[in-house]
């Protein structure tokens, strides 16, 4: 029996892309005629180089080890982060697929929800902090409201700001602003050095009794700025919003080690400089050096406070909401546009800062970041290797009715290199502080390498006839209608539905249809037991 026919256009539909302008796509890939602009999605990305923190932690790691190991250490791992964004911003503009969807193929079907669940936690917290940040300053300047007000006003601001997409609006709003953050640091610097002038040795700054490290002091510093491989996870959903004829340009310079270096060096050696310079009330700290800026700069310093947080926070609420409607499409069954995923979360931040648990967040993070740093070694090994595998197609697949609902090799190598972490985090107090993740990056890179090369493709992917992909000359070019929500997506995405006679079904449809993964699965069954053993052939 043949299969179907489907409907075939050659152009976007109008249904999907006015859904796209809020959601970007989430749950689909992005067809080419919906990438950004070089510049546009430079300035969207952006939005990463301002925030407190690039300030305070140069600072906290000085207080330890001194300024010049502290910069050591931000170099090197800035080289370490821009190689990782070297491989995988391509394969993001190549392949179009979300952070989510990709994570599909490296943990399973339910792995790669494990994985949704982390990042937009992690994106959580973020979001908590960086908006605590502009509830302080406000309350510390005008005090007329309780704290608490504040905060709900800040969430609410922060989540309005991060209703729009990528291109239609995180671009624009992050472009008017970053001029601002960069007048206000050259600013702040300029005043303080106006106030209380200029010192050079806030550059040769030694702790008087540095703290107990296994290993050269720059071992810290650069263990604590691997700790931000989060934005390695962070850039998948940028980058797959890239043009691939932009995708070089992106990994080497939007991505890549241009953008680490302005963002943790110059950054860093303005905070450094702001921190030593100065007076800061009470033990040094994200908080007290707000404080001190506002008094150094008053109301000019609560608006650079509000727009270095402000911008950084689009950026976190976008995470959290595209990495929420993830999870819930797939665990709850539940999908909603990512609009209603960025009010939950708004919700949720606004509990974690009423509930003061901003110490155990920090605790929670430095566990987090060996399971993050884990899923980057895994990510850029699977991408290298998937340039030299035998079939690519089966190294790029990311639709729910072609992966096994677990990836051994993912699972496996992630949660043993991970543990690994958490054990020396955990148990192996000075040693683990400083060398955890940096032990965690080559053991779940070699683990991964191992476990994939001996394990059959089928443990990963489910094989079945009937691919889309193959009916049609062009699969980026042409769009086709899915039979369950009415709506046409590239071709690349879509998938036969063996629950619904065959027909055409959307990746997004996949992840939730009750009943099409079960006879995707019997279908691969099926067609590996050959049709002298397949139910249809007995019968």
């Amino acid at each position: 029996m043949s299969n179907p026919s489907f409907e075939v256009s050659f152009h976007d539909d109008p249904a999907v892309l006015k859904a796209a302008a809020t959601d970007d796509f989430s749950g689909h890939v992005v067809p080419r005629s919906w990438r950004s602009s070089r510049g546009s999605l430079s300035m969207a990305w952006l939005s990463v180089f301002s925030a407190m923190f690039w300030l305070v932690f140069p600072q906290t790691l000085a207080l330890a080890v001194g300024v010049r190991d502290t910069l050591i250490g931000m170099v090197l791992a800035a080289v370490v982060i821009s190689v990782a964004a070297a491989i995988v911003v391509p394969y993001a503009a190549r392949t179009g697929t979300s952070l989510a969807m990709f994570s599909r193929r490296l943990m399973g079907y339910w792995g790669g929800a494990l994985v949704s669940l982390l990042v937009a936690v992690t994106a959580l917290y973020y979001c908590a902090f960086e908006t605590s940040i502009i509830s302080i300053a406000f309350h510390e300047y005008v005090g007329t409201l309780p704290l608490p007000v504040w905060y709900l006003l800040a969430v609410a601001v922060a989540v309005a700001l991060a209703f729009g997409g990528v291109r239609v609006w995180l671009d624009k709003f992050n472009a008017w602003l970053l001029p601002v953050y960069v007048v206000g640091i050259v600013a702040a610097v300029v005043w303080a050095v106006a106030e209380f002038g200029y010192d050079s040795a806030w550059i040769s700054y030694m702790p008087a009794r540095p703290v107990t490290t296994v290993g050269p002091g720059w071992v810290l510093s650069f263990s604590g700025y691997l700790s931000q491989l989060v934005f390695i996870m962070y850039l998948w959903d940028f980058a797959r919003m890239s043009r691939t004829q932009h995708a070089t340009y992106h990994a080497r310079v939007t991505f890549g080690l241009p953008f680490w270096l302005v963002t943790f060096v110059l950054n860093g050696l303005a905070g450094l400089f702001l921190a030593q310079t100065i007076d800061i009330r009470g033990a040094f700290s994200e908080t007290s050096a707000v404080f001190a800026l506002i008094s150094l700069m008053g109301f000019a310093g609560v608006l650079l406070v509000w727009v270095t947080q402000s911008r950084i926070n689009t950026t976190n609420f976008y995470v959290a909401s595209l990495n929420l409607q993830a999870f819930g499409s797939r665990a709850l069954r539940w999908f909603r546009p990512r609009y209603v995923w960025a009010a939950v979360a708004g919700v949720l931040v606004y509990v974690l800062m009423l509930a003061d648990v901003i110490g155990f967040l920090l605790t929670a993070l430095n566990y987090q970041t060996v399971f993050v740093a884990a899923w980057v070694a895994i990510a850029c090994v699977h991408i290298v290797r998937s340039r030299t595998a035998p079939s690519s197609a089966a190294a790029d697949e990311f639709r729910p009715g072609r992966l096994t609902l677990l990836n051994p090799a993912g699972l496996t190598s992630w949660l043993c290199s991970a543990a690994v972490g958490v054990l020396l985090l955990a148990f192996a107090g000075d040693f683990g502080a400083t060398w955890a993740i940096i032990i965690v990056l080559p053991l779940a890179a070699a683990l991964y390498a191992l476990l994939d090369r001996w394990q059959p493709v089928g443990r990963a992917v489910l094989v079945r006839p009937g691919d889309l992909r193959e009916e049609v000359e062009d699969a980026w070019a042409a769009r086709i209608k899915c039979a369950r929500c009415a709506q046409s997506y590239v071709a690349y995405e879509m998938d036969r539905d063996p629950a619904n006679e065959d027909r055409a079904i959307c990746s997004l449809c996949g992840d939730t249809a009750p009943g099409f993964y079960r006879a995707a699965a019997r279908e691969a069954r099926e067609a590996q037991a050959g049709p002298e053993r397949s139910p249809e052939a007995a019968a």
